[in-house]
């Protein structure tokens, strides 16, 4: 009875890793005829697991859609990074508390060999800073907020938002079609079509959801579908709280070669200067971008940033004057 109990738990694991099975490839699976297939199929019809099945020489068995949930069958490696990623998720601004609920409930339903491998990851794994971060807090997103969007998404929906920019101009209503979600440095993007349709990014802490439309719209997806492509290219011209356009004595190629491809865009003027073009939360981090190009700049705008480097280069060069061994020579 245990053997037939274990097989029937590794067929159901396998039903859920694809969507249809042939019979004969199940049977080789699982090391049993194609007769013992069908009857372990009718012991899950009879425990209330929906196994649609086309017969044929193509047929195959396929999980239907029912009342009753499969358990979670989770192999070693699956639930470890099921854990991680749970565990990891804590550190998202917004999803701290509900990745920590899931984590627990994971747990729950895990068989005690994987919940105390899993519980030791929880009580060992700690998430260290990101070496990309800075002194702007990361917005609080709400998952519910996430949820919506991708679910306006997927259904095709048109969504309804207030568009709340710090800082700015009052808020104001807009109507998009929605087509992708994009996570980057910490922060959600809307990747979306406006009512002019034209692309543009916006970004979901700043979106104060209406009701739903309940409208569908026909899809007209970015050519390419090279949404976080267009969200790193938008959020480095018009996305960030401070926008600065620098030039730097050297040429594209070169800048290019020393900088990632989201932190702004590059544009070519000669063989020994070219144009970037970027953004952060704060002038603090705009400089630290532009100090680690390791190359010669020079910026005229905006006026708060070439303030903010005359400041930080005149306390740099306080340190050098005022060192010990700037004193002994």
């Amino acid at each position: 009875m245990r053997e037939t109990s274990s097989r029937l738990l590794s067929l159901l694991a396998l039903m859920q890793s694809r969507p249809a099975w042939p019979g004969s490839e199940l049977a080789e699976r699982l090391g049993v005829s194609t007769r013992t297939i069908r009857n372990d199929i009718d012991r899950l019809r009879e425990l209330g697991y929906p196994v649609d099945a086309t017969r044929g020489a193509t047929g195959y068995y396929q999980l239907g859609v029912g009342a009753k949930l499969p358990p979670l069958l989770l192999d070693d490696e699956e639930a470890v990074a099921v854990a991680v990623g749970l565990r990891t998720g804590a550190g998202v601004s917004g999803m701290a508390e509900s990745s920590t609920r899931a984590l627990a409930k994971l747990e729950q339903v895990l068989p005690h060999r994987l919940r105390r491998q899993v519980n030791a990851i929880h009580t060992t794994m700690s998430k260290g800073p990101d070496n990309t971060g800075s002194n702007v807090e990361d917005p609080e997103v709400d998952p519910a907020v996430v949820s919506t969007i991708a679910a306006a998404i997927r259904d095709e929906h048109y969504l309804r938002f207030e568009y709340v920019v710090p800082e700015s101009a009052p808020s104001f209503p807009i109507l998009v079609e929605p087509y992708r979600l994009v996570s980057w440095q910490r922060y959600w993007y809307l990747v979306a079509r406006d009512e002019a349709s034209e692309w543009h990014t916006y970004r979901v802490d700043w979106m104060d959801l209406r009701m739903a439309t309940g409208r569908r719209y026909k899809p007209r997806p970015m050519p390419g579908d090279d949404y976080t492509d267009f969200v790193l290219r938008d959020v480095a011209s018009t996305g960030w709280k401070v926008h600065a356009r620098i030039t730097v004595f050297a040429s594209a190629e070169e800048v290019l070669s020393r900088i990632h491809a989201a932190v702004g865009i590059v544009e070519s003027v000669d063989d020994r200067s070219c144009i970037l073009i970027t953004g952060a939360e704060s002038l603090e981090v705009v400089a630290v971008y532009i100090g680690m190009l390791g190359l010669d700049f020079h910026v005229t705008e905006p006026a708060a940033l070439v303030k903010h480097l005359k400041l930080i280069g005149e306390r740099y060069l306080r340190a050098i004057d005022s060192s010990p061994s700037a004193e002994g020579n």
